[in-house]
């Protein structure tokens, strides 16, 4: 589960609303769904950065543009804000979602064909478009939300106070949800680094050229491993203050690793970590898949001590993200099953530990009823096999330690096991120069005066500066067509010179992307 910084940290804004939605529709109900199955454990991963902005809400520190917007008066509403609306108030699925609301997919029409809105048209569209986001569970088990999906039309002021109302509520259960789903030993929560950096990339972006020798690299290189061993670190530290417990293992972001980065891991007292089956193939020099080798974990023994590795399966794992989306719940459960006997078919007799890891909320958007149908589905085909049990990695790992090891971890991630996605275009290597010119500003304070590292401002532009070595900025340059990351990465940037009482530099002050306005 993860989402990127998106508030700006000088205004307290949001720049984006996709921590809320997401909120609403895909983290407590992922967890809420296996109350009904006891045998089925299973393992989540929160990313830190989307713990604190969950917070941020539940505890009133963030200011939403999107949830103002749906909270003010339809007739108060001036012309840019109804453009806006109109513009980004059908972002959601529209087979999965909008059609099936005849007042929602009414209104998706009348916008497609640039006819003009009543207020009662704007006022149903703020209601809908919140209302729609929350997970189908809670439209159908909260009163409140159930009256209001039957009214369906004409909705009042005080209907859209509701809604909005309900969204806090929900977000405000997410993390005590989880909380409640450790403590009774059915799921375990793994943590990924603070602000979601491709780790082998701040310990130098010449990792690039490991995983793949062709990737062209920044002119100036960013090499600051003491910025990876904190972005870890920290997730640690994060995650003992909220869960009282310490995190047993990591998703290192978008399953980037390399042999360089293991000893932050174990120096935090990680025990396991999860990658891609291409790292395993990479690792061991192997040019086909081999599943006799997939399907086990690994122990990586290093100078600084032990650490567990798995290896996903892949196909299983794309098959739930990205292909049973179009097929039938009944279908794609019994087609996962299959698989699951296949294997252990070809295995007989055998104990295997198959890893199936994945994003936890981008592909529900995708399924009819946001995925519950499959869910429930494949979760009760499970609990009845006598093939499969369904367990935590660290419950595995205690019944079965592994047995062989990797000496040397190549690198990569998930992505074709390289870095491409987030290095290589002329776009993100730019990026990655502003932010190690940024980077050097930071050393050059620390080394002048040494006691201004403790101070509040510094602190502050230290987590301004872990937010800009988060992912997912990189991932979108080059590729993104609205230019939001862009804006949202030199907004950042922006405010960490501010922080630092330095002039933005001119750079920043416009698009990376020429064409982005």
């Amino acid at each position: 589960m993860h989402q990127p910084y998106y508030k700006n940290l000088l205004t307290q804004e949001a720049q984006l609303p996709w921590v809320r939605l997401h909120g609403v529709k895909d983290y407590l109900d992922m967890v809420r769904i296996l109350e009904g199955y006891p045998a089925i454990h299973q393992t989540f991963n929160l990313v830190p950065s989307l713990i604190e902005q969950i917070e941020d809400y539940a505890e009133n520190k963030v200011k939403d543009k999107y949830f103002e917007l749906s909270l003010k008066p339809a007739d108060k509403l001036s012309v840019t804000e109804k453009e806006l609306i109109l513009k980004t108030f059908f972002h959601i699925n529209k087979e999965k979602v909008i059609a099936l609301f005849p007042r929602y997919y009414e209104l998706y029409l009348r916008r497609s064909r640039n006819k003009e809105f009543s207020t009662q048209d704007y006022l149903d569209l703020q209601a809908w478009f919140n209302l729609a986001w929350i997970d189908a569970s809670f439209r159908q088990d909260i009163p409140e939300l159930a009256s209001l999906v039957h009214k369906a039309r004409f909705f009042t002021e005080e209907d859209k106070q509701v809604i909005l109302k309900k969204h806090l509520e929900i977000l405000s259960n997410i993390i005590p949800g989880y909380k409640k789903s450790i403590d009774s030993g059915q799921i375990e929560v793994s943590i990924s680094p603070s602000y979601h950096p491709i780790l082998p990339l701040l310990y130098s972006t010449n990792a690039a050229k490991e995983a793949n020798p062709k990737t062209v690299l920044p002119n100036i290189k960013f090499a600051y491993p003491q910025d990876a061993k904190t972005q870890v670190g920290d997730a640690v530290k994060f995650y003992k203050e909220r869960f009282k417990v310490k995190p047993q293992g990591m998703w290192p972001s978008e399953e980037s690793v390399s042999e360089h980065i293991l000893s932050f891991f174990i120096e935090s007292g990680i025990n396991w970590i999860v990658t891609d089956e291409g790292i395993l193939f990479k690792s061991l020099k192997k040019k086909k898949r081999d599943t006799k080798l997939l399907y086990q974990p690994y122990l990586l023994k290093r100078k600084e001590g032990d650490l567990n590795i798995v290896f996903r399966d892949r196909n299983l794992s794309d098959l739930i993200g990205f292909t049973y989306h179009g097929w039938k719940a009944e279908s794609a459960a019994n087609d996962f099953m299959k698989h699951l006997g296949n294997i252990a078919k070809e295995f007989e007799g055998e104990d295997l530990l198959v890893s199936v890891a994945m994003d936890g909320e981008n592909a529900w958007e995708y399924y009819s009823n946001d995925g519950s149908d499959f869910l429930n589905l494949l979760y009760s085909r499970i609990s009845e096999s006598k093939l499969v049990k369904a367990v935590t990695i660290s419950e595995y790992l205690k019944m079965h330690p592994a047995k062989k090891q990797i000496k040397r971890l190549a690198a990569g991630s998930w992505i074709h096991g390289e870095f491409g996605k987030w290095i290589g275009n002329p776009y993100k290597l730019k990026a990655w120069e502003w932010l190690a010119l940024a980077r050097e500003e930071l050393e050059q304070i620390i080394k002048g005066d040494k006691r201004l590292a403790l101070s509040d401002k510094l602190k502050l532009a230290w987590k301004q500066i872990y937010i800009c070595e988060g992912s997912d900025w990189f991932w979108w340059y080059g590729e993104e067509p609205e230019g939001n990351f862009d804006r949202l990465f030199r907004t950042h940037l922006s405010n960490f010179y501010t922080i630092i009482n330095k002039e933005i530099p001119e750079y920043l002050k416009s698009p990376l992307h020429p064409d982005k306005k």
